[in-house]
This record gives structure tokens, C-alpha cells and sequence, in this order.
């Protein structure tokens, strides 16, 4: 049995989180944005998909940038310049900033102090994120600033002699179709001047076993948070899923290089969102696609970089090529 939808009265609306959620239900096929996963609950949840044995993208990535790192931010820096200039970093989806930490720490190493601007659609992330750096990495000056970085959005002028190195890792750009990455991408480029540059992890193509394990691991994890989207809209929207009547999968599409998550139904059934007045109608077997994560071949990176206007400087990759981090430079 559903749980009963509470009436429209009882809820304060997000009108972005409302356009997305009746459009993507109202289309063929249902869909639903991934930025929706990312309540309190899905930002626990996808910490915890980090370091699952199955998620070999965090760990990869990271080992990539504890090698790296000095190198990367040096580089960004033009650290082999007499005067070099100072570095501030924003970081787009930033979440907990494991991994940004190991940046921040060459940062700080090359030039005694940082100005970090981690943005995120979770305050709570940025807020954990935020305490636990200046806790850890006293001369890092935190400014988070929690909303949606694909709505638009505007980085806080660079101060004079300053460069500054927006973060993108995580393979975050993967849950993009091509052309929005592309735009997405220009929209960034848009507000950097010369000298400032441009870091971007993207996950590489690989068998398709080690990608379905990624996102369909043993311990139920990725379903616990592929699921966790349906009890979001019912604390929000007054809606009545039930997340049990609903499957997680994951789908390699080869003919697009991506992985795919979907909830499957799995009987036919109505369901109602009381905030909205819309009932969303299910037949078994029917899906809502909720992320997509593109893997990309070598070279695609670099083209979608200067797509975008940068000017691609250096690339580094884990010994198996599983996992490659750019560096790209405005000209």
C-alpha cells in the first residue's frame, strides 16, 4: 500500500524542484534531473557510494590528484614564471570536498594561503565540507555557495595579480549530454579571463561489467540513493511513492558511451503529487530515467574543452587509463 499524499496547503514549494519534477513526468519516457538525488539523505548516500569496492571512480581519481597535484597547481598557478600569481579556486559540485582537499593542501604548500569557493545544490555538503577544511587546512578561506551552478551563476571577482582554477572532477561533466556539457562549459569559460584555467576529471571508457558493478553494487547502495529520489518528491511534493514498488537499474548504452540509472515499476500503478495537483500514471515495466554518466574515449575531453573556448594544457591518467583529470587554460 502507498503512503497517503499529504494536501497542497502543507507544502513550500521549490518552483525549480516543481518545473522539473511535472515536465519529467509528463514526458515519454519519464525522466527526472540528477540533481535531484542530492537532499541530506543523497549526499550521505552518495559518500557512501565512494567507497564501495565496486566504485572504482573516486579512488581512481584520487589517486590520480595525490600524485598530481603539486604539478596541477603549479601549472595552473604558471608557477614557473618569476612572479606568480595568486591562485583562488571555485569548484563546481563540490558535495564534501574529499578529494578537493588534496588541491587545496598543494595550494596552500605553493603559496601559503587559498581562497576556495566550493558551490553546490547542498547546503548541508558545503557546510560539512566548509567546517571540516578550515578544521583541517587552517589557511584555506572558505565562501560556499549553495545552488544550482546549471542554473547560472556568477564567481566573485578575481583580485588584482590573482588566476583562478575552477574544479570540475568527479566525472561530474559525464551526467551531461554532449551538447549541455558543451554549453555548460562555455557558460564557465564565459566568466574567466586569461591565465585562469579550467580542471576536469572524466571517466573513461572500459568493460562494461566493471561499469555495471559501479553502478549496481552488491550492497545496494546505488539503489538506496537511486530510490531516495522518490522519497525526496514525497517529503516535498506530497507525493505518495512507494520506493519498494519501484527497481534500480543500471544500463550500459554503447551506442552513446554512457551508463544509465533508471527505476523501473514494478506493477502498473497512479501516483499522486499533492503540491502539484498531478497524478503521474505507471505501467509495469515503465521507467523513470534518472542519470546518465557519458564515458569518454581519449580525445574527447580535449575537443569538448576547446569547444568551449579553453585551450587544453596538460592531462594526467592512472596507470590503467581508467580515469583522466585536465588541465585547460584560457588564452
Amino acid at each position: 500500500m502507498t503512503p497517503a499524499a499529504s494536501t497542497p496547503t502543507e507544502w513550500q514549494i521549490d518552483e525549480q524542484v516543481a518545473a522539473a519534477v511535472r515536465a519529467g513526468l509528463a514526458s515519454t519516457p519519464k525522466r527526472l534531473p540528477p540533481w535531484l538525488f542530492y537532499d541530506e539523505t543523497g549526499s550521505r548516500l552518495f559518500d557512501q557510494i565512494t567507497e564501495l569496492p565496486e566504485y572504482y571512480l573516486t579512488r581512481t581519481e584520487r589517486a590520480i590528484l595525490a600524485r598530481h597535484a603539486g604539478a596541477m597547481i603549479a601549472q595552473a598557478a604558471g608557477a614557473r614564471s618569476q612572479r606568480c600569481p595568486r591562485l583562488r579556486i571555485a569548484e563546481l559540485g563540490a558535495g564534501s570536498a574529499e578529494k578537493t582537499r588534496i588541491l587545496l593542501r598543494a595550494a596552500v604548500e605553493l603559496q601559503g594561503s587559498v581562497l576556495y569557493q566550493p558551490v553546490d545544490v547542498s547546503a548541508t555538503a558545503l557546510l560539512a565540507a566548509q567546517a571540516r577544511i578550515e578544521r583541517e587546512i587552517p589557511a584555506v578561506r572558505v565562501r560556499p555557495l549553495a545552488m544550482d551552478y546549471t542554473n547560472g551563476f556568477a564567481f566573485e571577482p578575481s583580485g588584482p595579480g590573482e588566476r583562478r582554477l575552477v574544479l570540475y572532477i568527479g566525472s561530474s561533466i559525464g551526467n551531461f549530454e554532449p551538447e549541455e556539457a558543451a554549453h555548460l562549459l562555455a557558460k564557465v569559460r564565459a566568466q574567466l579571463h586569461p591565465g585562469d584555467g579550467m580542471l576536469l576529471g572524466v571517466d573513461l571508457v572500459k568493460d562494461e561489467q566493471m561499469l555495471l558493478a559501479a553502478y549496481d553494487d552488491s550492497a545496494g547502495t546505488t539503489a538506496a540513493f537511486n530510490k531516495n529520489m522518490l522519497a525526496r518528491l514525497n517529503r516535498d511534493l506530497g507525493a505518495n511513492f512507494d520506493p519498494d514498488a519501484f527497481l534500480h537499474r543500471a544500463v550500459w548504452n554503447p551506442g552513446h558511451s554512457r551508463m544509465e540509472m533508471h527505476l523501473e515499476s514494478r506493477l502498473a500503478q497512479r501516483v499522486q503529487l499533492a503540491a502539484l495537483d498531478f497524478v503521474a500514471d505507471f505501467a509495469a515495466g515503465e521507467t523513470i530515467h534518472t542519470e546518465n554518466s557519458y564515458k569518454y574515449q581519449p580525445g574527447q575531453a580535449e575537443a569538448l574543452l576547446a569547444g568551449a573556448g579553453f585551450a587544453p594544457a596538460s592531462a594526467w591518467t592512472d596507470e590503467r587509463g581508467w580515469f583522466a583529470v585536465h588541465l585547460a587554460r584560457v588564452e
